[in-house]
């Protein structure tokens, strides 16, 4: 498409979703450092039931709040946990909320460091906790919220449908129906039973979209609306702009050492295995990226650069997501049994599991320190995902001429070049090195809930094209054998080098 025998088809700047998604990607960023600002639709709730099962715990804590603020002499402190406590000894869910927020007033006045701070914390976590209902959920102050961010994310979305030339009116009849069920995934990941389990948004949009997929039909009035490329897309450049070298830099280069070490010894095992498996080269290099680098996000590069068939795209994905899921939950309860540093627990699941959401739920679950680790060491993986995807586009383009092909030129190289890693790596280069920390977290902690949102429906896209009948089909059952088994080795290998790279073997242990 970049190429003709006229010269450059310009026509892919607008035509293409690699660039649409990059264009609405650098829309949405401007847009916030602009100053502009917007308040998500919030889905946290509790039931009454859970609520209760905590009460006994805050009063004791509020109880000895009380008594702290009076030893401390901070009276008007002491005054407000004391109707705290009463409220919760009383149970009513109103009044503790209420009772909560006015100690949290009164501890932010506090005069001694340790106790406005601490005073503050419970306060704020029991009124948040007593306000998280499901009738604050659909109340209408918060569904005008996600009304507001349907209509936003359609029109993005129908710019992006007429600029490529695709049915805008058909898309916007299914969008609805896809908005909807990402909205429930939400609804469903953000009770607080469900979060302790750490499973998140984009897992159970994919369970809905797999559940609707396999269990009936798609109808074909909403597969219109089934963009998984675009809207990933999008939501990747948006994650560009929160990989910034400084955050990666603070840690070491502890975590990039293991990234390229990972990749370079996991890869090649999977390209050779998928390679007895009888699969080519194409299928082969995609699955080998999702696996080594970073699973989603990577596997769509790799599709890009290897000119790769969107089935085999989803495949794998498919095959990511679903692998995450297990992963999630075990790594970081087999980490805790066996006393494993929380350095190298981090740096074995940022390693392995390949999606970032999944990486931030499992490092939570085994401890911050570990989440510190494992999101470094992730971010570290896909500051790689440019690379990679470079070296598989010239990797390919000759491969194409030692069959039989004419000499590959830069421009076929570009051809092959995903534009939306392009935009990636241009948005990490300017939020890293052109705009204080200060100025690009104040972006990033919008556009982060946003790209949250592109990844859900992304993923419930996935979850709506996949059915697990076709998965079999593909390759008689050999791509999630090569899959499987090349995340067995990743999972080996990544531990071995976070017990040598952050266990004090080879290098001093960057934390306790």
């Amino acid at each position: 498409m970049g190429e003709n025998n006229k010269g450059i088809d310009w026509s892919v700047l607008w035509k293409s979703d690699d660039w649409m998604s990059v264009w609405i990607a650098f829309f949405i960023l401007i847009f916030f450092l602009a100053g502009a600002t917007m308040s998500l639709p919030s889905w946290k709730w509790m039931g009454d039931g859970s609520f209760q099962g905590k009460i006994a715990g805050y009063a004791s804590k509020v109880d000895s709040a009380a008594k702290d603020a009076e030893a401390k002499g901070e009276p008007a402190l002491k005054e407000q946990a004391t109707a705290l406590k009463t409220a919760l000894d009383a149970n009513d869910r109103k009044a503790i909320g209420a009772a909560a927020g006015k100690m949290e007033a009164a501890a932010k006045e506090a005069k001694d460091p340790d106790l406005k701070k601490n005073a503050a914390k419970l306060a704020a976590g029991i009124k948040g906790n007593a306000g998280a209902t499901v009738a604050k959920v659909f109340g209408g102050s918060n569904l005008m919220k996600a009304l507001y961010l349907f209509i936003g994310f359609t029109i993005l979305a129908v710019i992006g449908m007429a600029f490529m030339g695709m049915p805008v009116g058909k898309f916007i009849a299914g969008f609805p129906i896809v908005f909807i069920l990402s909205a429930v995934a939400y609804f469903v990941s953000e009770n607080d039973i469900v979060k302790y389990y750490g499973l998140e948004v984009v897992f159970w949009s994919l369970i809905f979209g797999l559940l609707i997929s396999n269990l009936f039909r798609v109808p074909e009035w909403i597969k219109p609306a089934i963009k998984t490329e675009f809207f990933i897309k999008i939501g990747l450049v948006l994650l560009g702009a929160e990989v910034l070298f400084g955050t990666i830099a603070k840690v070491g280069a502890y975590g990039m050492v293991q990234s390229v070490l990972v990749i370079a010894v996991v890869f090649y095992f999977c390209i050779w295995f998928a390679r007895k498996m009888g699969l080519e080269d194409d299928f082969g290099a995609i699955l080998a990226t999702g696996v080594s680098v970073c699973g989603v996000s990577a596997s769509i590069a790799a599709g890009g650069a290897v000119k790769g068939d969107p089935k085999k795209v989803s495949h794998v994905i498919s095959l990511v997501l679903l692998c995450a899921i297990p992963m999630l939950i075990l790594e970081p309860l087999i980490a805790k049994s066996v006393g494993m540093l929380p350095a190298v627990a981090g740096a074995w699941i940022g390693g392995t599991i390949d999606t970032t959401g999944a990486v931030v739920a499992a490092g939570a679950i085994a401890g911050e320190d570990a989440m510190g680790v494992a999101v470094v060491v992730k971010m570290a993986q896909n500051v790689l995902i440019g690379l990679v995807a470079f070296l598989l586009a010239i990797w390919f383009a000759f491969k194409g001429q030692a069959a039989g092909g004419e000499k590959p030129s830069l421009m076929e190289i570009w051809t092959r070049f995903p534009k939306f890693v392009l935009g990636f790596i241009i948005a990490s280069i300017v939020f890293s090195f052109f705009m204080s920390e200060a100025q690009a977290t104040g972006v990033t902690n919008i556009t982060k809930g946003l790209r949250g949102w592109w990844f859900t429906l992304a993923f419930l896209c996935i979850g709506l094209e996949t059915r697990f009948s076709d998965l079999m089909k593909m390759g008689g059952g050999k791509p999630a054998v090569v899959f499987l088994v090349a995340q067995g080795v990743n999972i080996v290998w990544t531990l071995i080098l976070a017990y040598l790279i952050f266990g004090g073997i080879l290098f001093p242990a960057p934390i306790g």
